[in-house]
């Protein structure tokens, strides 16, 4: 596989690559040398949540996001349409879509998050990559929803690219390389609405684009047909990525398809929970190996005099110093190390995996 680099305000980002999700301006229990021995050279960062905590004025105030967060390399901002969309699917007591934008219902107050404003607080925090905002949607809801969705997916997408037209002629030339401008590819499970959402966003031009909407079907597998389908309908010249992938198997299937941006909570949330990534025996993700990859629950008592690391072809800090039985250890005792060395050893192993699959 070719490798592609992709020139940013903060850097060259070497394609391609995972990239922990920081939603709250964090990648939790790790701090920027953690991040940087894992080998990552990208956070994506949340403006729905982050305009909430610790505030648009605080961030501002304080530099914008590299600054506050002290990670001086670069940053994907995500619009906040799937977080969004998750929070008011699951209670639609919580907000709602409408054409002009999501309005959401907190503490007896409304927050409203139109295209415009997503893309202002966006530069505002100084992001490498602004995301467009999109109508995310569940792979399974009916053909009128998804229709719907990418209508304003496109029309949002449209407004977004005007605003952030105009914002960067306000902050005139930039030196160097300056920010660059995401759409993201709608339409569920349908081929129709996929190919129609993306010749509508390739007609209106962008930086690059990503497969939105849940990746994943509701007996748990990953959309495979409909994610390369999106792939291949966006020119290899575009960057594309796969939002909300982060399962290992699954990024390295997407990987084969020509994604080369991969962003998940998953990765991190399963070493903080007790589920840790490791290889089935000594197979590597190469095209055509299946089932390479093997979990390790560490809360199971079978560890609790294992000598071992957890993978012995793993060369992460973790698994260069310290044992299943000492990990086992810290998770029973809920000590904050175990979740640092743990979520080391997860996004270590994903990057290995990813270097091994290309």
């Amino acid at each position: 596989m070719e490798i592609k680099t992709l020139d940013v305000p903060h850097g060259r980002l070497r394609l391609p690559l995972f990239m922990p999700d920081a939603t709250f301006g964090v990648v939790r229990s790790l701090d920027v040398s953690d991040l940087l021995q894992c080998g990552v050279q990208a956070l994506v960062m949340n403006v729905f949540h982050l305009m909430q905590r610790p505030g648009s004025s605080t961030i501002k105030a304080l530099g914008g996001l590299h600054s506050y967060s002290n990670w001086h390399y670069p940053i994907i901002t995500d619009s906040g349409g799937f977080q969004a969309y998750s929070l008011i699917r699951q209670n639609p007591k919580l907000g709602t879509f409408t054409n002009k934008g999501l309005v959401f219902r907190r503490a007896n107050r409304k927050i409203h998050l139109t295209p415009e404003k997503s893309v202002r607080l966006q530069l505002d925090y100084g992001s490498d990559v602004v995301i467009c905002l999109d109508d995310c949607t569940h792979p399974d809801e009916p053909y009128e929803r998804q229709l719907q969705s990418v209508a304003r997916t496109v029309n949002w997408a449209r407004r977004c690219k005007l605003e952030f037209q105009q914002a960067i002629r306000r902050r005139g030339t930039f030196e160097g390389v300056g920010p660059l401008l995401f759409a993201v590819v709608q339409g569920g499970a349908s081929s129709e609405l996929r190919s129609e959402c993306a010749n509508a966003l390739l007609e209106m031009g962008f930086d690059g684009f990503a497969y939105g909407g849940y990746p994943i079907s509701s007996d748990g597998r990953l959309l495979s047909n409909i994610l390369k389908l999106t792939r291949d309908l966006i020119p290899r010249e575009f960057p594309m990525l796969a939002l909300g992938v982060g399962q290992p198997e699954n990024i390295v299937e997407c990987l084969q398809m020509g994604y080369e941006l991969f962003d998940s909570s998953m990765p991190t949330r399963d070493a903080r929970q007790g589920r840790l990534y490791s290889l089935q025996g000594r197979r590597h993700p190469k095209v055509g190996v299946r089932n390479w990859l093997s979990y390790v629950y560490i809360k199971d008592l079978k560890h609790a005099k294992t000598k071992e690391p957890i993978s012995s072809q793993c060369d992460c800090l973790t698994c260069r110093n310290y044992s299943l039985a000492y990990l086992h250890h810290l998770f029973e005792i809920n000590d904050c190390l175990y979740k640092r060395l743990a979520t080391i050893h997860n996004l270590a192993f994903i990057k290995s995996q990813i270097e091994s699959a290309i």
